[in-house]
């Protein structure tokens, strides 16, 4: 079965009223500090159906906090490549990165249920030309990231890579 299928390429006219409404800051402030917190319980109940976003594909991260050791389950827009689940480290354009990603780093096997389905992945963050192409991909299928990049200023948002471990 596997994580559901998400084509970045698809569009949607759904997606584009999404960015503009996280492309302001009173946006970003409810996508960041209140989206979060509802949508572990909303994506947990409907089985990964149901989310505050209802434009993006929504996965749950389960991964080990790199400072506690306790598990920590993080609600993340997703799209597929190649069997991966791509998401991108944006924290809403913040000069700083997103506490899942530095847990990754020092856990990379972590757990993603996203529409009934739940599996067992190993993350790497993905640099290069291949970051480049996926970035690409990640500004097409949510246009406010290319906003993001541009408040983060000098940091570069992370595109990190799941892929399913048998």
């Amino acid at each position: 079965m596997g994580i559901p299928e998400v084509d970045p390429t698809a569009g949607s006219p759904l997606l584009r009223h999404g960015a503009r409404v996280t492309g302001n800051k009173p946006g970003r402030w409810l996508a960041r500090r209140v989206a979060p917190r509802v949508d572990r319980q909303l994506l947990r109940l409907s089985k990964g159906k149901l989310s505050t976003a209802m434009v993006t594909p929504e996965l749950l991260l389960v991964s080990t906090g790199a400072k506690t050791g306790q598990r920590r389950t993080t609600p993340l827009t997703y799209f597929t490549d190649g069997g991966r689940a791509i998401v991108i480290a944006s924290n809403y354009g913040s000069s700083r990165h997103p506490s899942w990603y530095y847990n990754v780093l020092a856990h990379p096997r972590v757990t993603i249920s996203a529409g009934g389905y739940t599996g067992e992945f190993l993350a790497q963050e993905i640099s290069g030309s291949e970051r480049n192409r996926l970035w690409g991909l990640a500004t097409t299928f949510i246009p406010s990231y290319a906003q993001y990049e541009r408040l983060a200023g000098k940091r570069t948002i992370p595109v990190v890579a799941f892929t399913e471990t048998p």
